[in-house]
This record gives structure tokens, sequence and C-alpha cells, in this order.
């Protein structure tokens, strides 16, 4: 055991991150039962479809599981409400202040993580009583950090600040990466682009095969104006890029972007104007799996990466 499965009261350390349009009750259960924390995604949820998918989370799975909650949306208040109602025992926070709802979260006896990119957001998250801090790197597919930080910088720096445990995301979809991660500092991986092509992902098939069919530079950090997202080379991306000739300004971009454009490309799998958020990693996921399969072989991974290691040991 470690100090993330310790916290958390898990089997191994390995986090499925709560994506919006993604991750539902469904992937959340599964990746729980099969030894991971499942987290169900807020984001792209009305309170009342939230408290359903607690509840049929709830009834799938009697091992420990999350809900992410992006801290800029519209309705908080009845979200975190919902989410002490249910009895949630576990909160990932993000895109936002933790020092606004961390202590109320914490007074109903709920363990507090937040998403940072950034070792001074680590810092501040720290300060602000979270039980644990997810650092995501430059690689990671949805919204993502200014500052372009890559994973394998951003875990040491992250880990040199702080003494609360460490979870570390972007660009890990496989055992040799969770393995990687954890040398440079990290107590845990959260794994996000791998599970959104999984069998139990709430994201449309069309995107799933996308997915998969994904290759090297197919991916790009854009919007930065807006919220830094990494976005798939589509026919709206290539929108975005003409509009940036063009000098837009900040209501520009949010006007082409309109509403709902992200429901439209990965739930709806509109693939040539729908916003398709994917990490650089899935040039590496060639298949979409089961939730339990992903887990599974990223154990069996870490543990052979392992081996080798201490068997071509150069010391």
């Amino acid at each position: 055991m470690n100090r993330i499965t310790q916290l958390f009261n898990i089997q191994y350390p390995i986090i499925q991150a709560g994506m919006v349009w993604v991750s539902g009750y469904k992937l959340a259960s599964a990746v729980s039962n099969a030894g991971g924390l499942g987290l169900i995604g807020s984001g792209s949820m009305y309170p009342e479809v939230l408290r359903e998918h607690i509840q049929k989370c709830k009834k799938a799975t009697s091992k420990p599981f999350g809900v992410n909650v992006p801290l800029l949306y519209p309705n908080i208040e009845e979200i975190i409400k919902i989410i002490i109602e249910e009895g949630v025992k576990i909160v990932f926070t993000s895109a936002g202040n933790p020092k606004t709802w961390t202590p109320i979260l914490k007074e109903n006896g709920i363990t507090v993580v937040h998403v940072v990119s950034s070792a001074t957001f680590a810092l501040k998250a720290q300060a602000a009583g979270v039980n644990a801090v997810v650092a995501e790197g430059f690689e990671a597919g949805g919204h993502n950090g200014r500052e372009e930080t890559t994973t394998f910088t951003l875990i040491p720096m992250v880990k040199e600040q702080i003494h609360i445990p460490l979870i570390a995301a972007g660009g890990i979809a496989t055992g040799q990466g969770m393995l990687a991660a954890m040398v440079l500092g990290a107590d845990a991986v959260q794994v996000g682009s791998r599970f959104a092509a999984s069998k139990e992902s709430s994201a449309h098939e069309n995107f799933k095969n996308l997915i998969v069919a994904v290759k090297e530079g197919d991916t790009q950090l854009t919007l930065k104006e807006i919220t830094p997202v990494r976005l798939i080379k589509n026919k709206f991306y290539q929108e975005v890029q003409e509009l940036y000739k063009s000098c837009p300004t900040t209501d520009d971009l949010k006007t082409l972007l309109g509403r709902s454009r992200a429901k439209k490309g990965m739930f709806e799998g509109d693939l040539e104007q729908g916003e398709l958020e994917i990490g650089q990693v899935a040039g590496i996921i060639h298949e979409v799996k089961t939730a339990t399969d992903i887990v599974t072989s990223m154990v069996k991974e870490y543990e052979e990466a392992r081996i080798a290691i201490q068997n071509n040991s150069i010391i």
C-alpha cells in the first residue's frame, strides 16, 4: 500500500479522470470494481442528472468512488449540496479556487483532491487544506494549464514543494507510464484518454473509434484566451486556426465556440463540428477495451517494467 491507496482505500494507485461527456456511473463503477478509483464527471451533468449517476454508481459498486467537480461551472452550490446529501466520500475539484469549497467538503467527512498545472497552484491547494493534488502536464486532454509544462518536468517540481500525496496526470495510459511517474515522485496516476476509449465510457462510438485512430501530432492545445484545451485536429479545430489569423478578440473566439460544442463532438459523435478533447497519449491507444482490462493490463505492465529495470540495473 502507498499513501494514495490508503487515502482512498483502493487496491491500485490508478484513478480514472472525471471527464466531461465521458465519465458516467458505468465507467466510474467499472474502474472502482477493478481495483482503481472511478470518478463521475459532473462537469457535463445537470444537478439532478449527477444525483442519478451517484445513486446508480452506489448500486453498481461497493468500492470507493468519487465525483470530479469543475469549480467554475454554474450550479456549483447545488452540485456540492447533492454530493453531501448522497454521502459521496471523495471529491476531485478543478478549474477554480480550492479555498472556496474544501473546508465545507472536509467538514462533511469528504476527502478532497484538487487538480493543478503548476507547483505554484499545488502549494495554494495544499494551503487550502486538500488531502492530495493531481499535477496535470501539458500532454493531457481536455482543459489544461497555460504554462505548457510537461508531466515529466511538472511532477518532480511539484514533489519538491509539497508534502501531501501527489497524483500524476497527463500522457499516462500504460503501466510503464505509471512506473515512470512514480519514479519521479508521484504516489499514483490519473488516467483520462485511455478510459475515454473504454467500453463503459459514455463517449459516442464515433469518438471512441477516432481516439484509437489518432496518431502523433493529431492533437494541439488551443483556445488559451478562453480556457486552454487539447483538441483533435478536425474541421472545427481548423476553423479556430483560421480565426486566429485575423487576431480575434476573446469574444470572437467565444462566438465561434458557441454552446454545447464538446457535447456535440464527444457525446453526440459529430466528428466535424464537435469539440474533440483528447490527450497526446491517444497516439498509443489502439483499441477500445473494457475498464477492467485497462486496469489489469496497466498493473501487469507496471510489474513487468519494474522487474525489467531491476534486471538491467546500471548500479
